[in-house]
């Protein structure tokens, strides 16, 4: 039977999760302006901020992943955002293979392996600059529905370096960071129970319609049939 838990990693804004056995149905990944290192029998692998649903095909049977609070891993991982957009890459092909070789087995190997990835990243973290603190405040002002001029202008940017800023920590600019954090705002609500009308008024939307147009457009499914379908 397929499962599936995270729990808060010990790095800030981040999350560990684990994923076992094979479901007959496998939820699409929903954008949300995060980075993920997976690690699997395969080895490791570097998911890149989605701007539509990403459609999995696991073909293992474990996975653990350690998802990176929006606009950290570029940071740990050494990578600008944008250059994985929509994309999974392979992590050999941006570090050493043989580092990566041996970072894939002490994963392997150890009886928690998501607990095992968190230490990679921590040990990786440990020794490169920290995430600029801007940048969180732009996914907190973005993420409160501020619009993308009053972001700029409070972190103390033009809107062309909060754009270009955007699209290498996030991996897309700041109008599309905001339209991705909205759409995790209303699906939030409509999972706890929230009517889709309110929850669409919550979020920002102009309403219900608005909500749903724009869950269509960003995950190809309706609110009804996210909510209805596994998590």
């Amino acid at each position: 039977m397929a499962g599936y838990r995270e729990r808060p990693a010990r790095l800030a804004g981040a999350v560990l999760w684990a994923r076992t056995g094979v479901a007959a149905h496998e939820p699409p990944v929903l954008p949300d302006g995060c980075m993920d290192l997976i690690w699997s029998a395969g080895g490791l692998v570097v998911a890149g901020p989605d701007t539509v649903a990403h459609h999995p095909e696991l073909g293992g049977a474990e996975f653990a992943g350690f998802r990176f609070a929006p606009g950290t891993a570029p940071a740990v991982l050494g990578v600008p955002a944008a250059e994985v957009r929509d994309r999974r890459v392979e992590l050999a092909a941006l570090w050493p293979a043989k580092t990566v070789r041996a970072l894939a087995d002490e994963v392997g190997a150890a009886p928690d392996r998501a607990a095992a990835l968190e230490a990679v990243v921590l040990r990786r973290a440990a020794g490169r600059p920290a995430p600029d603190p801007a940048l969180g405040r732009v996914v907190a002002a973005l993420d409160a529905g501020h619009p993308v001029r009053y972001v700029a202008e409070h972190a103390g940017w033009t809107a062309r370096t909060l754009h270009r800023r955007s699209l290498a920590a996030f991996g897309y600019g700041p109008k599309t960071l905001a339209r991705v954090l909205r759409l995790q705002r209303g699906l939030a609500r409509a999972r706890a129970g929230v009517p889709l009308a309110e929850s669409a008024a919550g979020a920002g939307y102009a309403d219900q319609a608005h909500f749903t147009r724009e869950v269509r457009e960003l995950t190809g499914l309706t609110p009804g049939a996210l909510l209805r379908g596994p998590r």
